[in-house]
């Protein structure tokens, strides 16, 4: 019995979406679904509990930074990451690619690894297929990722089959190197770039591996959001329909009903609270700064159509006083706010290929969300 399974549960006449569990060894996901991140065992600034009230199902956490702090003997001697944060629901670790080739400027990519500088002491580190293994493993979560590399956008052909072809070699690497197949499930990451055969060879190639689920990675690195969508029309249904598929980095409100449109069940991002920090909060209308001047003596919620704790107990006024000062509590206020968006927009998502109409409610939706964003004068 493999460790995840999908099961799907219909597909949207209108749209062609999916509708599915995720069964996992910490329980089942309803698809599609917004993971939150807790990049270092926490969701930033919000509690596991509060994750609960939203009703989160699965959160996100890093390789990398683990790796880094406190190390992943400390989190496996704890008892692994669920035991370590207190988070007795599912679990998906990255790899950790991303972050080696995001952050660090002087890295050196190997056959056999990355060489790169540790981005905040400058110590010289090396991670390959076998070590995210090893790291993810004894942080026991759910889901893990296979080690890739993720290319930058734009990228040459000849350098994306290059890195394809390293990628497939990695994946056959980890899979080597995986050691809980019966209580963790390893997923590839289906990269290429906007190249259309590049994409389908490293699909097949990745497919014949027989993973129990796969990522589209490489997208939301910097390309036009029409480009990722043709990447998406294309890759998506080179996937196997009895497996997970997940769209890495992807995390605004357009971008998730896009995604759930074209095949695909899971997502994460840091965006929700990463602009939370900065004042900006996700709503039915659009975006709105609160920090902004005009909110100084708004004493309306955040969204007059959100239900969440913050909405229903605290003003704006109140909020960009607190963002203004640089209380914590602000933060934390806009951060659950902004998450408990993207659950609940994932939910409507779900109510909608049920009744058939995902279409229809992206066309609601994105009348609504456009109009008031391109009229904040009447917000």
């Amino acid at each position: 019995m493999a460790a995840v399974t999908y099961e799907l549960i219909k597909t949207c006449k209108q749209s062609g979406a999916r509708l599915g569990k995720i069964h996992t060894p910490h329980g089942t996901i309803d698809t599609p679904i917004f993971m939150p991140v807790g990049t270092l065992a926490t969701v930033k600034t919000l509690s596991p509990e509060e994750l609960n009230d939203m009703a989160a199902q699965i959160i996100l956490s890093n390789t990398y930074h683990l790796w880094l702090r406190p190390g992943e003997d400390i989190i496996a001697e704890a008892g692994g990451l669920h035991s370590f944060m207190n988070w007795d629901k599912p679990i998906l670790t990255d790899s950790g690619g991303y972050q080696v080739f995001s952050l660090s400027k002087l890295r050196d990519i190997k056959e056999e690894g990355v060489h790169f500088r540790n981005h905040i002491s400058g110590e010289k580190l090396f991670l390959s297929p076998e070590k995210a293994m090893n790291i993810q493993n004894a942080l026991g979560p759910d889901i893990m990722m296979a080690f890739d590399e993720c290319p930058p956008y734009p990228a040459e052909r000849d350098y994306m089959k290059a890195s394809v072809e390293r990628t497939t070699r990695w994946a056959e690497r980890c899979l080597e190197a995986h050691q809980r197949p019966i209580d963790q499930a390893l997923f590839g990451i289906v990269q290429g770039g906007e190249y259309e055969d590049l994409r389908k060879q490293s699909a097949n190639d990745l497919i014949s591996l027989d993973f129990p689920g796969y990522a589209v990675g490489g997208l939301s690195v910097g390309e036009p959001k029409n480009v990722m969508n043709e990447v998406l029309d294309f890759t998506t249904p080179l996937l196997p329909e009895n497996k997970p598929r997940y769209l890495m980095g992807v995390g605004s409100a357009d971008s998730l009903i896009d995604g759930a449109i074209r095949g695909i069940d899971m997502f994460d991002c840091v965006l929700p609270t990463r602009i939370a920090r900065n004042g900006t909060c996700m709503t039915s209308r659009g975006r709105l700064v609160v920090r902004n001047a005009k909110y100084t003596r708004d004493f309306r919620p955040l969204d007059d159509h959100c239900d969440c704790y913050t909405c229903k107990n605290y003003s704006r006024a109140y909020i960009r006083h607190l963002v203004k000062c640089n209380e914590t509590f602000g933060f934390r206020l806009t951060s659950y706010h902004n998450l408990y968006f993207l659950l609940k927009l994932m939910k409507q998502v779900r109510e909608a290929i049920e009744d058939d109409r995902l279409l229809d409610f992206k066309e609601e939706f994105f009348e609504q969300y456009g109009f008031y964003s391109q009229n904040a004068k009447n917000f």
